[in-house]
């Protein structure tokens, strides 16, 4: 598989190798030595999740406190999905930028989200699946989101008419969550990557 850095750092994009034939497809989509080569520490796995959405729901912008924080490997096994890393780390050279990135049952695609990045998506199909496997268990205490709409952002989702939760619809804009001390420090988040790949 090839394992690319993103515009943001703390991003990669997985591509794995296909091997098709008329009985069907095999792939590994997930090495454990080989992303830990490109990030530079092991994925301490603790909670693997599994989300189906229908076509137009938006998910996010979800994160969690660093630390620990709570890194994401992300793939979609049915469907297709924009999978969005929004930086929202203060004091990031790209703070307040995003990247989004296309999941889909066809590149079997996966993208790596380090701890301290904003995690979102949208179902561009309906039953989009979405499995991906956590860095920590959800800690709801410290589990946070900023408004998927918000106009700072300006993430284009790519659905016409966006579906959310009343959880992310009541989310903080991105200058609310900011001013009340609620988004990750970038110094803290390299700090405690630094950390794991020393423990790694």
């Amino acid at each position: 598989m090839d394992v690319a850095p993103l515009s943001i750092a703390g991003a990669w994009e997985i591509t794995p190798q296909l091997h098709g034939d008329p009985r069907g497809l095999f792939t590994e989509w997930y090495r454990f030595d080989q992303l830990a080569e490109a990030v530079g520490h092991p994925l301490d796995l603790r909670q693997g999740n599994l989300s189906v959405s229908a076509a137009g729901v938006v998910r996010g912008v979800h994160f969690a406190d660093v630390p620990p924080g709570q890194a994401k490997y992300v793939t979609c096994t049915r469907g297709a999905v924009l999978d969005v890393i929004a930086d929202i780390r203060v004091g990031s050279p790209t703070f307040g930028q995003w990247q989004g990135v296309r999941l889909d049952e066809q590149t079997r695609r996966a993208v790596y989200i380090a701890e301290g990045l904003g995690h979102g998506f949208a179902a561009l199909t309906d039953d989009a699946t979405l499995t991906y496997l956590c860095s920590a268990t959800y800690s709801p205490g410290h589990e946070h989101g900023v408004y998927p709409l918000d106009a700072e952002l300006g993430i284009d989702w790519q659905v016409e008419v966006p579906q959310l939760s009343e959880r992310d619809t009541k989310s903080p804009s991105l200058s609310e969550a900011r001013d009340s001390g609620l988004l990750p420090d970038y110094a803290a988040c390299v700090g405690y990557t630094e950390s794991l790949r020393q423990r790694g």
